[in-house]
């Protein structure tokens, strides 16, 4: 489903974010993108969802070549990719359910939908009795999961996860891997990025290690040392 195939991504002047990374994604797989801060965690997500170019080799998404996207038919490819970040980028004057409900509303899906979908997503995040409560009411982990009710009411076949739980403590973490976790077995493939070594050994699932911007070990079980 994603493919990196010797991608190599330069900022000016001459800051090397990723160096000849390739590496295949299977539709359904959850998997770790490991890595110290800087490592190129989060420039490998931007390439994914066609926020930044490669500057040389490829990256692929459902077989099509993301260099070859045009510009207009970028938002059209990323309805199908949900991401979630550290710092949950909620609207502050929107209630649980407006935050959630907004994401419809700038694709142009009409009240019907809204109505449907959104009780239905924010019942997966269990969140069902926080509708009516803005940001600043709730836990850090309960923005996280507002956060990725966003993601995921548009029904994305990809969830990228950009240190989810940086801004969390031990049991508001371990309850959003939860979360990621029961996303993944319901079909979508996530890819979560984290520095947590906690969260690494304990996943035990595949694990990309970035290692100043090169990809140092691609392991089926976690098993990994930052």
């Amino acid at each position: 489903m994603i493919k990196f195939d010797k991608v190599t991504k330069i900022y000016p002047p001459d800051v090397t974010a990723l160096e000849d990374v390739s590496f295949e994604i299977k539709k359904g797989e959850f998997v770790v993108l490991a890595g110290r801060s800087g490592a190129g965690k989060t420039t490998l997500l931007k390439l994914i969802l066609g926020e930044e170019p490669a500057s040389d080799g490829q990256v692929f998404f459902d077989e099509e070549d993301m260099k070859k996207v045009k510009k207009r038919h970028l938002p059209s490819l990323r309805k199908r990719i949900g991401a979630v970040f550290q710092d949950y980028k909620l609207l502050s004057a929107k209630t649980v359910y407006e935050n959630v409900a907004f994401a419809l509303e700038v694709i142009g899906a009409d009240d019907e939908e809204i109505k449907k979908y959104v009780p239905q997503v924010l019942d997966i995040v269990g969140l069902t009795p926080k509708t009516t409560k803005f940001p600043r009411e709730l836990s850090a982990g309960q923005r996280q999961r507002t956060a990725i009710a966003r993601a995921l009411i548009r029904r994305p076949e990809v969830i990228l996860a950009d240190e989810p739980t940086g801004n969390l403590d031990h049991n508001n973490a371990s309850e959003i891997i939860k979360l990621l976790l029961k996303i993944n077995e319901l079909g979508t493939t996530v890819i979560l990025a984290t520095h947590n070594k906690e969260i690494i050994k304990k996943l035990k699932t595949r694990t990309l290690l970035l290692k100043e911007g090169k990809l140092d070990k691609d392991a089926s079980d976690g098993g990994v040392i930052l």
